[in-house]
C-alpha cells in the first residue's frame, strides 16, 4: 500500500531524530576516533619505514659479503699468477702476468673501499632504524592512551548506541529506497547532519533562510514533499509560534487616588 506524504514525512522525521541522537553520542567522543585512526596510519607508516631500512641494511650486508668473496677470489688469482711467474719463458709473458696481478690488486682495493662504505651506510641505517623505532614506540604509547580514552567513552554510551542503531535500522526500512538515498546524501553534505528540518520562526531549520508564507502553507498541508530552495533540506513541518500577550500592570487604588 502506497504511503501518504504525511506518513513518509513522519518516517523521515523519526529517522532524523534517531540519527541526531547518534550524532550527539559521537560528538561526546569528539575528535578521538579520528585521532586514533590518524595514529594508526602514522604507526603503519613508521613500521613500513623500519622494514624498508632493514631491507636496505640487509642488501648492504649482502653486497659486503659479495666484495669479501671477490677479495678472496682476487687473492687466489694473485697466488696463481705468482706461481706462473716462476715458469715464464720471456719478458712478454712476465709483463702480461704482472699486469693481471696489478688488476687483481686493484680489484681488492676497490672491494675493500666498497666494504668500508657499506659498513658506514649500515651504521647510518641502524641509526635511522633506532630513531624510527623510538618514534614508533612513542606513537604506540599515544595510541594506547587514546584507545583507552575512546573505550571508556564508548562503553558509557554502548547500550544507548546499540538501542538507537537497532531503532535506526527499523526506521530506515519504513523509508522508501529513493527517499532514503536522498536523505543519506543530504546528511553527508550537511555540516550539522540535518536532512529533515522544521520551519521555525518563518525560516528553514537547517540554513535559516526565510521560507515564504505560501510555501509554509504547502508544507502544513503535507500533500507533497517540499525542500528548502536554498539548502535542499526536506521541510517536514512548520513549528507554530506560541504568542503570549504581555499583561499590563493593574492600577492600585493608591495610584489612582494620587493621580486624582
Amino acid at each position: 500500500m502506497e504511503k501518504t506524504i504525511a506518513q513518509k514525512l513522519e518516517a523521515l522525521k523519526k529517522l532524523q531524530s534517531i540519527d541526531s541522537q547518534l550524532d550527539e553520542i559521537k560528538k561526546v567522543r569528539g575528535a578521538l576516533p579520528d585521532e586514533v585512526a590518524d595514529l594508526e596510519d602514522e604507526i603503519a607508516g613508521y613500521e613500513t619505514r623500519v622494514e624498508k631500512f632493514k631491507a636496505e641494511a640487509a642488501e648492504l650486508e649482502a653486497n659486503i659479503n659479495d666484495h669479501k668473496t671477490q677479495i678472496k677470489n682476487s687473492e687466489a688469482l694473485i697466488k696463481k699468477y705468482e706461481e706462473q711467474q716462476m715458469n715464464v719463458r720471456n719478458n712478454r709473458e712476465y709483463d702480461a702476468i704482472t699486469k693481471e696481478m696489478e688488476l687483481q690488486t686493484l680489484e681488492i682495493q676497490i672491494s675493500e673501499k666498497r666494504i668500508k662504505e657499506g659498513f658506514a651506510k649500515i651504521e647510518m641505517k641502524n641509526e635511522e632504524i633506532a630513531n624510527t623505532e623510538s618514534e614508533l614506540s612513542e606513537r604506540n604509547k599515544d595510541l594506547d592512551t587514546k584507545k583507552a580514552e575512546l573505550e571508556v567513552l564508548t562503553k558509557e554510551s554502548e547500550a544507548d548506541e546499540k538501542k538507537l542503531m537497532s531503532g535506526r535500522e527499523k526506521a530506515a526500512k519504513q523509508v522508501e529506497e529513493r527517499l532514503l538515498n536522498s536523505y543519506n546524501r543530504l546528511r553527508t553534505n550537511a555540516r550539522n547532519g540535518l536532512a529533515v528540518v522544521s520551519v521555525s520562526r518563518g525560516a528553514c531549520g537547517g540554513c535559516f533562510n526565510i521560507v515564504p508564507p505560501q510555501r509554509q502553507a504547502d508544507i502544513r498541508e503535507q500533500k507533497k514533499l517540499i525542500v528548502c530552495e536554498h539548502c535542499g533540506r526536506i521541510l517536514a513541518d512548520v513549528a507554530d509560534e506560541i504568542v503570549t500577550e504581555e499583561k499590563k500592570p493593574r492600577r492600585t487604588r493608591r495610584t489612582a487616588a494620587s493621580k486624582a
